[in-house]
């Protein structure tokens, strides 16, 4: 058979968008994609700059069952719920690569700083709404999770869940004040009214974690469990908070605070959950960056995390695929992959800046080996993987196409303005072989399974279901890379 010149043309076009002249993949492109998925998970009043046109306003009654303005934020994945935790934790997490690698996503930056914003926006009325109060999720989880449905149309219950003195919850208040301080340093030069209100909001939401300790999974019961229910605890999120605190105003009280804590033992994982390794790494900075010698105890223990999680070191404990994909629980293992990356890229530039190296047993570790390591990961989720199956949705030619995410998968309120009912969004569209009508561009699911399978299904929400805190671990792996190889 014969192929046309239009053939050839068409096909090398479609390669040269994915990988540079170099065979690197595009990092700048899949940069620029990660950043615009936060624009479709937007609840609230969407402004005139939207560029995911096919989603609309949704959730602006939001916060008025209390007589509360909570609109704004983001749903957290493929649900219509805001879940503040994950929330926050994205948010520092966006926060926090910006300041690392900031000058190396050039135009994207002002992009990253938007994106931060939509959820601080929303988390500073979670934390001044009412006095003794702290706001922590819109949505009856529960009710959400058995209907299908756009959020633009959605009339499942808006309920609305905080913590306070007798409900505590020092896990989400802390986790609030890290985002809120991280993020206040993003703004600090560009807009310091902004991040003086940031970074006061935040002393105040932690000194509120601190005053009135306890697990919000203990206060709120089924509206986060088990869903995002705190299954390490709190302490973790008190030490990310007085670390973030301690970064932004330098104040012995933070630091005072982190060393009451205490070092925990390094664990081999970084989430949304666990905060332990995150806190280390950036407190591993003082001593690196700045020669500290009073902070060479987090550089150990950041340095224990990493001997954990490199494949030749002899005291890892993670697993890898076959086809070299770093792999750690079965649901959403991506989540773990590109905020372990994220801390592996940032603890890569420590290391160059200070030219120090250090060893797992008898394996040398230097900041090349790090960048090898999250080149490795970043490059699989873009497609170098035994699928050759990008995991970011519009990245390349093969992606997932079934996204377990309801507004992706059911069509625009533009072009079908008709409610569409619980049930039969479930009946019409949630399991239907088709592809979704509606392309959540930049979107990074939860990836393949531990022998490299992905099978695109919508109804498999371990491996199909894109999430926030996924893409704002791979936010700053890509700008590190892209500043790496850049052609």
């Amino acid at each position: 058979m014969k192929l046309s010149n239009h053939f050839f043309l068409a096909l090398f076009l479609s390669l040269i968008t994915v990988f540079r002249v170099n065979g690197n993949p595009d990092y700048m492109d899949a940069l620029a994609k990660s950043i615009l998925f936060f624009q479709g998970q937007r609840s609230g009043r969407l402004p005139a700059s939207q560029q995911v046109l096919w989603r609309s306003s949704s959730g602006l009654s939001d916060g008025q069952l209390a007589h509360v303005d909570l609109t704004g934020g983001y749903y957290d994945a493929g649900d219509n719920v805001k879940f503040n935790l994950p929330m926050a934790y994205t948010t520092t997490m966006l926060s926090w690569n910006a300041l690392e690698h900031g000058k190396k996503m050039g135009a994207q930056l002002p992009k990253v700083r938007e994106a931060i914003r939509w959820a601080t926006d929303y988390l500073l009325k979670c934390a001044r709404a009412e006095p003794g109060k702290l706001f922590v999720g819109v949505g009856d989880p529960n009710a959400d999770h058995k209907c299908w449905e756009r959020p633009e149309d959605m009339d499942t219950a808006r309920t609305v869940y905080f913590v306070s003195s007798s409900n505590p919850g020092s896990d989400v208040a802390a986790e609030t004040a890290a985002a809120l301080a991280a993020a206040s340093l993003v703004f600090r030069k560009v807009d310091p009214v902004y991040s003086r209100v940031l970074l006061i909001t935040a002393k105040n939401v932690f000194n509120f974690a601190v005053k009135y300790k306890g697990s919000y999974s203990d206060s709120l019961g089924s509206a986060v469990c088990p869903f995002y229910c705190s299954y390490s605890g709190y302490q973790d999120e008190l030490l990310w908070g007085a670390t973030w605190l301690f970064r932004a105003t330098n104040d012995i009280a933070y630091l005072n605070s982190i060393r009451s804590l205490g070092a925990s033992n390094a664990p081999d994982i970084f989430s949304w959950d666990n905060k332990f390794a995150g806190a280390f790494v950036l407190l591993s900075r003082r001593a690196l960056v700045d020669n500290d010698r009073a902070f060479e105890t987090y550089k150990q223990k950041a340095e224990d995390f990493i001997c954990k999680i490199l494949p030749d070191s002899p005291y890892s404990s993670t697993q890898y695929t076959p086809g070299g994909l770093m792999y750690k629980l079965s649901a959403s293992n991506l989540q773990y992959v590109t905020s372990i990356t994220s801390l592996i890229t940032i603890y890569a530039k420590y290391m160059a800046a200070s030219k120090q190296n250090f060893n797992c047993g008898n394996l040398l570790v230097t900041s090349t080996t790090l960048r090898i390591l999250a080149k490795k990961q970043v490059d699989y989720i873009l497609g170098e993987n035994p699928l050759k199956m990008s995991y970011m949705v519009g990245y390349g030619t093969n992606y997932p196409r079934r996204i377990h995410h309801r507004g992706s998968s059911l069509p625009s309120i533009k072009t079908y303005p008709q409610s569409i009912s619980c049930n039969e969004g479930y009946q019409r569209f949630y399991y239907t072989s088709n592809p979704n009508p509606n392309k959540l561009i930049g979107a990074v699911v939860g990836g393949p399974d531990k022998n490299d399978y992905f099978p695109d299904d919508r109804t498999d929400y371990s491996h199909s279901e894109p999430a926030t805190y996924i893409n704002a671990g791979i936010v700053g792996p890509l700008a590190y890379l892209a500043g790496s190889y850049a052609t």
